[in-house]
């Protein structure tokens, strides 16, 4: 079988297709065929050479967000039948780390993820533990189900921000991630979303997807646009999917009385902002992060069965395993939202 080796961003090419040997399958594993795996920002950190999840050694096979068809299953597997299709859940935890046995897995200490410090989907096959597997309908296109992870750890961000019906929410950045933002939103009772997005086409599809509003903060002041949509110049939930220090201090602006501010995106390691203190002290804002997906995965695959979100129209471009290069650059640049690569032509 084939795979994408990463060899560090210093090598170049960085990317090499090799021939991989198949391992063993143990008891509670399954052999996955591996239909599509998303490019994630943090699959773009480690391009550059920047931290990712979780410690990255090359060479390794990256892509943490991926579906598949079951091949074959270990002799203990009982969930799991060979035809099943699945999401995986990359992540995994000790359980026995202090953040771990204080109901913090997201903060676990040896974090073993898989595409980003062992082998992942951007390869044909990969043998995955059974627990890591979620079983997707069979009418759900491999795509959409690969966003899966992503829509876990967006959950996980939804569940931080707390957001209580009839509320206004602005989310800040257009890309995949603020797409789903928008949408689980609306599904959580906001009564307004607006999107805050310099890139038209994502403005658009923010529009199209629930967006009650969207504003260009290039061109337009979007304290002001929100007091003409809204009524008012702050929103009670803001949350930030850029990863910039710039949009986190348009998030704090942005910030009504008793606001929520989640910090969601994944900013350079050294990144740092004016905290406003006053502001904080005086409306009582609550400033949060929100790390991966503990615990969310079986509920984001539960609302792709159920068709409730828009996610094919997020999926821009397409690329075969050989191009993964081209696939990374592409999900750097303005003209897409989300980049899969298929390992199967």
């Amino acid at each position: 079988m084939k795979g994408s080796f990463f060899k560090g961003p210093h090598h170049t090419p960085r990317f090499e297709i090799r021939e991989m040997e198949m391992p063993e399958l143990g008891a509670h594993d399954v052999l996955v065929k591996n239909m599509a795996c998303g490019v994630c920002g943090t699959d773009i950190h480690i391009y550059h050479g920047e931290k990712g999840s979780a410690e990255v050694t090359p060479p390794v096979v990256l892509g943490h967000e991926f579906s598949g068809i079951v091949e074959k299953i270990g002799d203990k597997v009982t969930t799991l039948r060979p035809g099943d299709r699945v999401a995986i859940d990359p992540n995994r935890y000790c359980g026995i780390c202090r953040p771990c046995r204080m109901g913090r897995k997201q903060n676990c200490e040896n974090l073993y993820a898989l595409g980003v410090n062992t082998n992942g989907g951007f390869a044909e096959y990969l043998i995955v533990p059974e627990a890591q597997c979620y079983k997707i309908n069979d009418d759900i296109d491999f795509d959409v189900a690969a966003m899966a992870e992503p829509l876990a750890c967006v959950i996980h961000g939804i569940d931080q921000a707390g957001i209580r019906p009839g509320q206004t929410v602005a989310v800040i950045g257009g890309g995949a991630i603020g797409l789903l933002m928008v949408q689980m939103a609306k599904l959580s009772g906001a009564s307004a979303v607006i999107l805050s997005e310099p890139i038209p086409m994502r403005r658009q599809i923010g529009l199209s997807v629930g967006a009650d509003h969207a504003i260009d903060p290039f061109t337009e002041n979007v304290r002001e646009k929100m007091a003409e949509y809204t009524g008012r110049t702050g929103a009670d939930v803001i949350i930030e999917c850029a990863g910039r220090p710039n949009a986190a201090e348009q998030a704090l602006q942005l910030a009504g009385p008793g606001a929520t501010v989640l910090l969601f995106g994944v900013p350079p390691v050294d990144a740092t902002i004016a905290l406003p203190l006053f502001d904080v002290f005086s409306k009582e804002l609550k400033v949060i992060g929100s790390r991966i997906n503990p615990d969310t995965h079986q509920r984001a695959v539960n609302l792709i069965n159920s068709g409730k979100l828009e996610i094919k129209s997020l999926i821009t471009h397409t690329f075969r395993l050989e191009q993964l290069d081209q696939a990374i650059h592409k999900q750097m640049s303005s003209d897409s939202i989300k980049v899969i690569v298929h390992p199967h032509d």
